[in-house]
């Protein structure tokens, strides 16, 4: 990640494949200005409306700030868990099919 707010909110934009638009209306600010925090003229926001922004995205402010954030067991299974589906949205049909049944079987192997 960068180090701007700036840049890490279009980071986490284009990773999670959501539109400014679609932010506001989950957040219910403004699309002007959350264009204005991703414009020429970046802005940081104020922490009541970085912790909306956060929350929605489902990501610390510290993230948005930074780009770090400390990792703790849930988060670590949070990164894993992302690139997991990372990779899944390179393979093909029949492979995450295949994933999917061994997924499964863990699963049950571990309820066991």
């Amino acid at each position: 990640m960068k180090d701007s707010f700036k840049e890490n909110l279009r980071a986490e934009l284009d990773y999670q494949g959501i539109t400014v638009k679609e932010l506001s209306a989950k957040t219910g600010i403004a699309k002007g200005t959350l264009d204005g925090y991703l414009g020429v003229r970046a802005s940081m926001p104020p922490a009541d409306i970085a912790a909306k922004i956060s929350g929605a995205l489902g990501v610390s402010v510290e993230y948005l700030i930074s780009g770090k954030e400390a990792v703790k067991q849930d988060k670590l299974l949070d990164q894993n868990v992302r690139s997991i589906v990372q990779i899944l949205g390179e393979l093909s049909k029949k492979d995450i099919e295949t994933i999917l049944e061994l997924s499964k079987i863990l699963k049950n192997k571990s309820e066991e």
